[in-house]
């Protein structure tokens, strides 16, 4: 017997005793994942990482508050005893068995279980091989390619059983570049919810040059400038700026404490009637994608602010139950060791009517920005502090030169407020959401974007 037909076998005996004592919800929690980390720097595989990891996390809900216990030891008599301590008693309670399964899984064509490590060395070897190919300037290069295999299943006081089978591949190339007197960086990622034919379609060697010709690039860029200035944000940006600075604020835990600035706004004008901005956790291939969340609930599509309103907010079970409404699909964890909770899952703001070259071409004077770095967010008013990796000025509506050592320095809320156009475009980039302590894989996107206003941090004197 496997150990998930196991589980399933002694599920309704240790929900009942986890609900002895009251409570509006039980829950068990299974996973088992296995994760691949390769990587190659001074032209060599110096690490190799692989790990299988299996646990059981056990959750009740009483009086709005969550009770929550985990183990690696999957034995009925230990599961149970977390479930009594939990409880605070032993006994019986009411559970549900039977009203509903759901089985998912992630369409994959090229299964990286079934690949070894000669082919995951071939991938980074490539990468490698082509960002060297820039020439002497090329100091270093980084090349890291991750898989895993996530198999979970949540089994509910509800009577409900949710299985995923997911699978998910990153790579990126990081690059250093110097003309003897600086050094400036060059990086491009690739992934999502795939198999390694990722590669057939975006060649490793593809994600190299990028990289490397961001970094030389950055080299021969004059210093930025620092001011005001209107903000073209290119599609290929991807939605860092949508994720960071705004996203955290539609969490609906967030909005429950006080923590979001879009608190008691529902139905009220909060940004430019050009900007719609949706929560889509059922989007195939993406990096956020998933059948059900770490709750069991299917993902699904939300969307947050409609033609400027805001219209909605994203929900996990607990902060769904407090207002009596319907999780959005948005519960998430690290692991069976973390509780549930809000997440985002692939976030972006949807594409309009605008010719993305036009928005440049009908920009006199502005920066436009090509590649996002990292940065600094307060996410309670939404405040930041953005690198621009790869920018260039606009001067009468041309773009002209790259620029370095530049920041965007603003408020993502007022930024939303600010934009005055949207392409029809629309750029992805993957990430890692980190709240509270958990990391949760996600995408976000934005098309091209013209904001009338922004603080650029520059160096230029």
């Amino acid at each position: 017997m496997s150990v998930k037909d196991y589980i399933k076998e002694k599920a309704g005996y240790i929900l009942s005793n986890l609900l002895c004592n009251g409570g509006e919800y039980g829950e068990i929690f299974y996973e088992k994942s296995i994760t691949s980390r390769i990587q190659l720097e001074d032209n060599k595989i110096d690490k190799v990482q692989w790990g299988i990891d299996e646990g059981v996390g056990i959750r009740l809900i009483k009086n709005g508050k969550t009770y929550y216990g985990y183990t690696t030891d999957i034995t009925y008599e230990n599961l149970l005893e977390i479930a009594k301590t939990l409880a605070k008693g032993s006994g019986h309670g009411p559970v549900a068995i039977g009203k509903k399964r759901i089985v998912g899984w992630t369409k994959v064509i090229i299964d990286p279980e079934e690949k070894d490590l000669n082919y995951r060395a071939d991938i980074l070897h490539r990468a490698n091989e082509k960002a060297r190919s820039f020439g002497d300037k090329i100091k270093q290069v980084l090349v890291v390619l991750m898989d895993k295999t996530r198999d979970i299943m949540v089994i509910n006081s509800l009577g409900e059983i949710a299985e995923d089978l997911q699978k998910r591949v990153v790579f990126f190339t990081e690059v250093v570049a110097s003309d003897g007197i600086n050094l400036q960086r060059g990086y491009e990622s690739l992934g999502g919810t795939v198999g390694f034919e990722i590669f057939e379609e975006t060649p490793p060697e593809l994600v190299a040059e990028k990289a490397a010709k961001r970094a030389l690039l950055m080299l021969s860029a004059k210093p930025a400038p620092a001011g005001q200035f209107t903000v073209v944000l290119s599609g290929e940006a991807g939605g860092t700026m949508i994720h960071e600075a705004v996203g955290h604020g539609f969490e609906a835990d967030l909005v429950q404490k006080g923590l979001s600035v879009y608190k008691g706004k529902l139905g009220q004008k909060v940004a430019s009637e050009l900007i719609t901005v949706i929560d889509d956790g059922s989007l195939q291939g993406k990096n956020g994608y998933f059948v059900v969340d770490d709750e069991g609930v299917p993902s699904q599509r939300t969307v947050l602010i409609e033609n400027g309103y805001l219209v909605g907010y994203m929900y996990d079970r607990l902060s769904a139950m407090k207002e009596g409404k319907q999780s959005t699909g948005n519960g998430r964890r690290q692991s069976y060791a973390h509780i549930p909770m809000v997440r985002m899952t692939n976030t972006y703001i949807a594409s309009g009517k605008d010719n993305p070259e036009d928005i440049i071409k009908d920009t006199k004077k502005g920066v436009f920005v090509v590649k996002m770095g990292g940065g600094e967010v307060n996410t309670v008013t939404g405040d930041f502090v953005f690198e621009i990796m790869e920018g260039y000025m606009i001067e009468n509506g041309e773009i002209t030169y790259p620029i370095r050592s530049a920041t965007l320095i603003g408020n993502g809320p007022k930024v939303l407020q600010d934009v005055d156009a949207v392409g029809w475009d629309l750029g992805w980039s993957i990430g890692t959401c980190g709240k509270d302590g958990q990391g949760v894989p996600v995408s976000d996107a934005q098309p091209t974007l013209r904001i009338r206003s922004l603080v650029l941090g520059g160096t230029e004197v």
